[in-house]
């Protein structure tokens, strides 16, 4: 008899984790794909590292996620978001930053940080400049160990848009992670002067 049409239960698994880690990263501001993923496989009692989705998948549920539960402030939020990282990419301009993660790519959402890489000469010279500011900031230690580690992240919230510093060697700024999309502030100020463009960052 001829077998039945069914999707294999590998394929059914990592759709539901690639929907869990998706609703993850908008209810919760969970920025970090891959822990989002590892914490949506665990809750589903996954334990086969061929269920695990890739940042693509998760990224498209996320992005139906949001054009479902939030059609209308998502775009706002990713304005506001977006219009803060050019203000702050312009304090920093002379540590070279770098725009990336939601804000950039489009998928950020109520509770997402506004992530920024900068690659000053020295660690210290950003915590200097913040300080001459007078400008309050929290010092998070980088999780470790993990690939392209920051030597330092920094967080401070401007205006009501949290943000998420990740500092690293200036040597470093060569070196872009797979599959990572990073914007120079130019960029940003080019989508941001766009308002009929769609949400998603530069491909």
């Amino acid at each position: 008899m001829p077998s039945h049409a069914h999707v294999p239960r590998s394929t059914s698994l990592r759709r539901e984790i690639a929907a869990l880690a998706a609703r993850m990263m908008a209810e919760d501001g969970i920025s970090d794909f891959g822990f989002a993923k590892r914490k949506a496989a665990r809750q589903l009692g996954a334990t086969d590292a061929d269920a695990l989705p890739n940042n693509t998948e998760i990224e498209a549920e996320l992005r139906a996620w949001q054009a479902l539960y939030q059609d209308e402030e998502q775009p706002e939020r990713l304005r506001e978001m977006r219009s803060a990282a050019v203000q702050v990419m312009r304090l920093l301009e002379d540590f070279r930053p770098y725009l990336t993660g939601g804000a950039l790519d489009g998928t950020a959402g109520r509770y997402s940080e506004l992530e920024i890489e900068v690659f000053p000469e020295s660690t210290k010279d950003i915590e200097i400049f913040f300080l001459n500011q007078n400008f309050p900031y929290e010092h998070r230690e980088p999780r470790r160990p993990a690939p392209y580690t920051p030597e330092a992240i920094l967080s401070f919230d401007w205006e009501d848009v949290p943000v998420k510093l990740s500092v690293y060697p200036s040597a470093a700024e060569r070196n872009v992670r797979r599959g990572q999309e990073r914007a120079r502030l130019a960029q940003v100020e080019a989508l941001l002067a766009a308002p009929d463009a769609p949400t998603e960052g530069p491909r």
